[in-house]
């Protein structure tokens, strides 16, 4: 079997290269023109890239093998994720790879620029031993407003903490959980952080909602004198406004290693002695760029093996432990999904889907997603995955709703049941995971059974009475299929029961006819695969 092929189009770690080599055919191509790489792009299962490539849909239309487009880093400004999503590309980056540098680099910017070290360093270079014009101010027991905490922000928070100061933060879209955990007061609103804080550091995404967020109306709120650090994005702060308070003295200092417009180069911020600046460090270690390159390697190969990616951007986020928990849940719910258009040729009106137990208090967006591919692998194939899933069944017409219990209605922990409409053959089908975290059909239609979803399954409908199973399973054998677990339910004595049958092998449609007209059997026995 050919080995699947990846291109880079900017540096990434050594290390990145040599993984992605253990398994892939790697070209790499740093600063390939975007002519050539539009020329190419089509040879190609998978795409790294950087902060410079334009992944649009120029591009994307013309990667027709184009599984995943690996971004060696964490924000995605260059790629258009809609259009991905739309052509079932994955977009996955590495948000947690620079973490530690990001969060470090911002702590050097606050003690360098409260201590004017840069300024100092330059001026005593020069040949001047005078200590008078750099005396700076302890970050001890002083206020700091984080705006932004989640993974950065929040590391931040905890050093921080060491030095001793009163941490408070601003973040509407994180649960008071977080906030406790990293020792940071919640601020209801900006203004409110901004009137209380001493230094302000700055850790969300730029998009439309914050750009220009930290701006003439904020630091007017603000105390004077106050200290501020961007290591996040340029454009989150206003550069005019940073720009007339550092003037008016209102803003004492800043530490920058983002600017609105990079590269930076003349930037009127550069004239204040007491502005450090660095051109976007952040995630510039020795360390972070081996774990960015690993990564992301560690993605692509994920995502070509067909396996669940943990950083998808195009796909509900997830930390690594919820993933590894939620995994046979996903397993499970995809597996749900695959029966419908197995059992079924009627279109699908509406699904709805229930989340019970312990697992609805985890992202089950995840889960809904697996049963929609599920569900559409039959009738679409390769056409859809984990990233488009959800948008064709709304293409289709499919309405589709979700919701949460915290105690399952039967004996099972955890369950996952689904109800799909259509115009008169509704399915109702409830799955949980056993033991051994294997998928397992537990009813089906009012049907109590607990079936494992793996292999083949036989869906046989029988009559409730004596001398009905046993033949059954004598013809079975009779034509060579082995049973690997049976379970046969009924809703009341002597109506039609079931039976769910596990096979070995493939059962094909000339002995299912054959089966269909055993005596107390009803209608054809459906072979479902799995």
């Amino acid at each position: 079997m050919a080995r699947k092929k990846v291109i880079i189009s900017e540096r990434i770690a050594d290390e990145g290269v040599e993984l992605l080599k253990t398994e892939l055919d790697v070209d790499y191509r740093d600063g390939i023109a975007r002519e050539e790489l539009l020329n190419i792009i089509d040879q190609y299962d998978a795409l790294i890239v950087r902060s410079v490539t334009q992944v649009d849909e120029e591009l994307i239309s013309r990667g027709t093998k184009l599984k995943i487009v690996g971004r060696a880093g964490n924000g995605v400004d260059n790629i258009k994720v809609d259009v991905c999503t739309r052509y079932g590309v994955i977009v996955a980056n590495t948000p947690d790879s620079n973490t530690i540098s990001a969060a470090e680099q911002t702590i050097s910017l606050l003690l360098s620029s409260v201590r004017n070290t840069a300024w100092a360093s330059e001026y005593l270079k020069a040949g001047t031993w005078d200590r008078k014009p750099f005396r700076g101010v302890e970050l001890y027991g002083k206020t700091v407003g984080i705006i932004g905490l989640g993974r950065i922000g929040s590391m931040v928070a905890t050093r921080l903490k060491a030095f001793n100061m009163k941490v408070i933060a601003y973040d509407p879209y994180i649960a008071d959980e977080r906030f406790i955990r990293f020792g940071a007061e919640k601020r209801e609103s900006l203004e409110e952080l901004a009137s209380e804080a001493d230094f302000i550091t700055v850790h969300t995404p730029r998009n439309e909602e914050t750009r220009h967020m930290i701006n003439e109306e904020f630091f007017a709120r603000a105390k004077d004198g106050v200290r501020v650090v961007n290591c996040a994005r340029g454009g989150i702060i206003k550069e005019e406004a940073l720009l007339k308070g550092l003037e008016s003295k209102k803003i004492m200092s800043a530490g920058l290693d983002v600017f609105e417009k990079e590269p930076a180069n003349n930037n009127p911020l550069f004239k204040f002695k007491n502005v450090v600046v660095t051109p976007h460090l952040g995630a510039d270690t020795f360390e972070a760029q081996k774990r960015v390159g690993e990564n992301i390697a560690e993605q692509v190969i994920k995502a070509l093996r067909g396996e669940i990616v943990p950083n998808v951007v195009n796909l509900p986020t997830m930390l690594n432990e919820e993933l590894e928990y939620l995994r046979p849940y996903i397993t499970l719910a995809e597996k749900m999904g695959n029966l419908y258009y197995q059992m079924e040729k009627s279109a699908i009106n509406r699904i709805e889907l229930t989340y019970s137990g312990p697992i609805s208090a985890n992202e089950t967006e995840m889960l809904t997603v697996a049963f929609l591919k599920g569900l559409l692998e039959p009738v679409m194939w390769e056409k859809v995955n984990y990233v488009n899933a959800r948008l064709m069944a709304e293409e289709r017409g499919i309405k589709i709703f979700d919701r949460k219990e915290e105690q399952s209605p039967k004996r099972y922990k955890n369950l996952i049941s689904a109800r799909i409409f259509n115009n008169g053959h509704d399915l109702a089908i409830d799955g949980t995971v056993s033991r051994a975290r294997d998928p397992l059909l537990v009813e089906i239609n009012g049907f109590e059974t607990e079936s494992n979803l793996e292999g083949y399954l036989l869906i046989v409908k029988n009559e409730d009475r004596p001398r009905v199973i046993g033949p059954f399973a004598t013809a079975l054998g009779d034509e060579g299929v082995n049973i690997a677990g049976m379970k046969v339910a009924r809703k009341a004595k002597g109506e039609v029961a079931i039976m769910i049958i596990n096979v070995d092998t493939k059962v094909e449609e000339n002995i299912l006819d054959k089966l269909s007209k055993l005596d107390g059997i009803v209608g054809k026995p459906q072979l479902l695969q799995f």
